[in-house]
């Protein structure tokens, strides 16, 4: 599914233990890491569809985890224009995204990184808050930082951690797309 404006729905999972660190795995025979994403099936909900991808990257079930909410909006990224695939159609050039909060409440044991016959990682590690920033591929870093700055309250109430790094201004970066009315901002 690719929409009018040539964006792929998609999910994002942010997955935290109990000491808030974060997982962060390592894609198959790449040395990038990410969160765990994946595209929204045409019948599928954002939550449907990031439970569905959570088993399939992760081997966790819903019962294994604790949903603490999600982005409050659409949060976009362009790609670098040599991975856009212009020879077919629908033409994607980006993917926009909802990114949900999750608390493992299971024990590591329960990961299981090869559950499905196409593995998206090959390794995993928890880290600090903000370390997903200085690893992420650029060109999502912006979306990572919207969501990691909007979800932060689910787990720090008291206030933001600190050592929060500033994106890299190296590339040019789509900065997450809020709709607006035709008559402009309010």
């Amino acid at each position: 599914m690719i929409d009018l404006d040539g964006f792929r729905p998609n999910v994002g999972i942010i997955l935290c233990n109990k000491e808030r660190r974060l997982f962060w795995g390592r894609r198959v025979g790449q040395n990038a890491w990410q969160f765990p994403q994946g595209g929204i099936q045409g019948d599928e909900t954002p939550e449907q569809a990031m439970f569905r991808e959570l088993e399939e990257e992760v081997g966790l079930r819903p019962e294994q985890v604790q949903l603490l909410g999600c982005t409050s909006r659409w949060l976009r990224y362009r790609l670098p224009k040599r991975f856009i695939r212009r020879h077919c159609g629908p033409v994607c050039i980006g993917q926009k995204q909802i990114w949900f909060m999750l608390r493992v409440n299971c024990e590591e044991t329960a990961f299981c990184l090869d559950a499905t016959d196409k593995p998206e990682f090959d390794q995993w590690r928890w880290v600090k808050y903000w370390q997903p920033l200085r690893e992420v591929v650029y060109f999502k870093r912006r979306v990572y930082l919207h969501a990691l700055q909007e979800l932060a309250p689910l787990l720090y109430p008291d206030g933001l951690p600190t050592a929060q790094p500033r994106p890299k201004a190296a590339a040019p970066v789509a900065q997450p797309v809020v709709a607006q009315s035709a008559q402009g901002p309010a």
